[in-house]
């Protein structure tokens, strides 16, 4: 498969249409970012590296990182993180109270914030250094120790989080938050606002098309059984109320977030990862979705 070539296609049709959206205003750090950008890359596990247009550029990964604190949080508490939250797609909006209050503080998915943010309680009971053991982990994964915190984001986000406090302090209602509320609210910014360019995002997440393996390095990460699972929540929730949008256009597991990146995989094929912050009315990149329907179209090959 001439996966260049593809791409290439791709940004000579792209250069012709004018996509709708909106860059994410509700964190006025993300606001800064130009509407413009595009790029896109992707990770085959047979080898091969294939890019286009601004893949080298960082951006922050947002909700993405929620795939990544999930596999840590499992590496702990295994299956017993289920009982603190669901696997069911949510079908309404990423930072919905209406549901959390119908359904007792348990959040219906770990990849909408509210379930996002009990996976942030857990991880803050195991880790002795919240913020730094976790961004190891993901340096670990990216193979790239300069892989960091944008701090003027997650200070962004910490000042206009009123949704998120809202949420998390219900959950604390019901029980389903075990630590002080600010510091867990303080390390889910931070974890969301990660920076990683495309290559950078597209080989952290190879882990998850080679069977929780480090590609190259002989190293199980987590166990075959668990990617497949975690495969599978990615496939049915990693788009909120547009998943079933996402499996019919594209056919991929994959995640978004409202910095306009997407990450996809192909089990046993490759890893990619698309950036445009242009963001459609469900808060996912409207060139990234359009972008990622042309690649399993063109190559015809997704996990259907």
């Amino acid at each position: 498969m001439n996966y260049q070539e593809i791409l290439d296609e791709i940004g000579h049709e792209f250069k012709a249409v004018q996509f709708e959206g909106k860059v994410a205003s509700y964190i006025p750090e993300l606001a800064n970012v130009s509407p413009d950008k595009f790029g896109m890359h992707i990770c085959c596990l047979k080898g091969g590296n294939y890019s286009l247009g601004n893949a080298r550029e960082s951006f922050s990964i947002q909700s993405i990182s929620k795939v990544l604190s999930l596999t840590l949080a499992h590496l702990y508490e295994g299956d017993k993180i289920w009982k603190r939250v669901d696997v069911e797609p949510s079908g309404d909006p990423f930072n919905s109270l209406v549901q959390l209050e119908f359904e007792n503080g348990i959040p219906r998915n770990p990849l909408i914030n509210a379930g996002a943010l009990v996976i942030s309680d857990i991880l803050v009971s195991h880790l002795s250094n919240p913020k730094q053991d976790y961004l190891d982990f993901v340096r670990k994964l990216a193979g790239d120790a300069t892989v960091d915190f944008n701090l003027k984001v997650a200070a962004s986000e910490k000042e206009w989080g009123f949704r998120n406090s809202a949420l998390i302090n219900l959950m604390k209602s019901f029980g389903n938050i075990q630590n002080d509320v600010e510091e867990v609210l303080d390390f889910y910014f931070h974890k969301c606002s990660i920076e990683m360019s495309c290559a950078t995002l597209a080989r952290t997440f190879l882990l998850f098309a080679n069977h929780g393996q480090l590609l190259g390095r002989g190293e199980a990460v987590i166990p075959k059984s668990q990617t497949k699972r975690i495969n599978a929540i990615m496939q049915t929730c990693g788009f909120y109320d547009e998943a079933g949008e996402f499996s019919f256009r594209v056919g991929l597991p994959g995640k978004s977030g409202v910095g306009g990146g997407i990450v996809a995989v192909h089990p046993g094929a490759y890893s990619v990862a698309v950036w445009s912050p242009k963001l459609n009315p469900k808060g996912n990149s409207s060139q990234g979705m359009a972008a990622l329907e042309a690649l399993t179209t063109k190559s015809g090959l997704s996990i259907f």
